[in-house]
């Protein structure tokens, strides 16, 4: 079948149907504007269905501490807007828990993301808006550099040109696609694992700049976290299950048997920084000490405990249990790695760390020696959840252009912004839920003004 279908005009089409997306046709419906989502997928919802908190730093000082390269002002149009995207989660009757700490520097709310995106899915319908899915986005209708809507292909292959106010790309990020992340992240990073969904493959990221957008900020990074190497994910459970946010705590080798990065800045750190490092690949190693008080123990309040190291080696990870550093020595030949150099390594970052001498590279949060046998051996890798990079936006998500002002009629939210992070993170659903509420705002005002 084929043709192309006129579709009456509407206040927000939105492209993407995921935390960003959901919730700006949601707002935009629930406040009398008319609404298309349009999602290639074949539900809604995209990673937000892997994920149970919205969370961000507390204060705009916290921000700029743990992100002193982002956008200030996308910072504080972040945590001015958070409160607001809590009560909104609630507004649905969506059970929305107490503050908890989050990652040592955040503070954030648990929930239930598959109550919020249905919610909001049945909000849009029962608002007179439409839902597409399995639908992808051709192009944008661009006019006089405004625009105006977007060609849209339906499952049977007729196109559907839908005209709007404002078009508010929400597609996830570029995490999906290899020439991409070769060309924004690392050479290496195609190679990585994906703990999200697979649809995220740069859609916004390609409409946005062919329409005017520009690209921001180069080098940003990406949001993931180490996983056993070798071990596919294959299963949406393992991106939680075998995530080692205990590296923090640990000490990380590469395949020289070099310690390269400061592990207690954040996993999230030490994945980005794996990623650059020969053959992507490295060990974490942690003693009993950091078993009994981290990998055995929740990682968030609220969250069940979990062993990672069993859960690892059942998935067929290379873990290994040594009972005293000359073990190092014994590291199999075939996992490539320097046995006895790591030992000595070991051995010289205790000795400093004992008698509080400098660390190179340091540790800034947690300089406790590794020296409680047994040691635990898990050769790890970095997974990528989604990308920092995308068309810079400004606090009311407008997309600009390189000159700095806003492409008319673009607007972009969750991981098809950028601009927000540079090679940090605090919180990945919080700016999808702000900013796609805040493109829900615009849209409105738009429509009334």
């Amino acid at each position: 079948m084929s043709g192309t279908a006129r579709n009456a005009h509407v206040d927000l089409l939105v492209i993407g149907g995921g935390m960003a997306g959901l919730s700006a046709a949601a707002r935009t419906a629930d406040g009398g504007g008319s609404v298309v989502l349009v999602e290639k997928g074949e539900t809604t919802g995209g990673s937000a269905r892997f994920a149970g908190f919205a969370w961000t730093a507390p204060t705009l000082d916290e921000m700029r501490r743990v992100n002193p390269d982002g956008d200030p002002e996308l910072a504080a149009a972040l945590l001015d807007g958070f409160p607001e995207g809590i009560d909104w989660i609630r507004s649905l009757g969506v059970e929305c828990k107490p503050a908890v700490p989050v990652l040592g520097y955040g503070r954030g709310h648990q929930f239930d993301t598959d109550h919020y995106l249905d919610s909001c899915e049945r909000l849009i319908r029962d608002r007179g808006g439409e839902v597409l899915t399995g639908t992808e986005t051709r192009a944008l209708l661009v006019e006089d550099g405004a625009v105006k809507g977007a060609e849209c292909v339906r499952p049977d292959g007729s196109v559907r040109r839908i005209e709007a106010g404002q078009t508010l790309l929400a597609t996830g990020g570029f995490q999906g696609d290899s020439d991409l992340l070769a060309r924004h992240i690392h050479a290496q990073a195609p190679d990585m694992e994906l703990r999200a969904n697979p649809y995220s493959r740069g859609d916004g990221l390609r409409l946005g700049l062919a329409a005017g957008g520009a690209f921001g900020k180069e080098d940003a990074g990406f949001y993931g976290h180490l996983m056993p190497w070798g071990v596919p994910l294959n299963d949406s459970s393992r991106f939680v299950d075998l995530a080692l946010y205990y590296s923090e705590h640990a000490l990380l080798f590469n395949i020289e048997g070099e310690r390269f990065v400061d592990e207690t800045v954040g996993d999230h750190l030490n994945t980005i920084a794996l990623v650059e490092q020969p053959q992507a690949r490295g060990l974490l190693i942690a003693d009993a000490r950091v078993r009994r008080e981290w990998i055995t123990t929740p990682y968030v309040e609220g969250t069940p405990a979990i062993d990672k190291l069993e859960l690892c080696r059942r998935a067929g990870a290379r873990v290994a249990v040594a009972g005293d550093l000359a073990e190092f020595d014994l590291i199999p030949e075939e996992w490539g790695y320097p046995g006895a150099k790591i030992r000595d390594r070991i051995e010289q970052f205790n000795l400093r760390a004992a008698h509080g001498e400098d660390i190179t590279p340091p540790r800034a949060l947690d300089r406790k020696p590794i020296n409680e046998p047994p040691f635990y051996v898990i050769e790890t890798a970095p997974a990528i959840t989604y990308t920092f990079g995308g068309l810079l936006i400004d606090r009311a998500a407008r997309v600009l252009s390189e000159h700095g002002d806003a492409v008319p009629g673009l607007l972009a939210a969750g991981a098809d912004a950028g601009g927000l992070y540079r090679r940090a993170y605090a919180g990945g659903l919080a700016p999808a839920l702000v900013f796609g509420l805040t493109a829900a705002k615009t849209a409105l005002t738009e429509k009334t003004g």
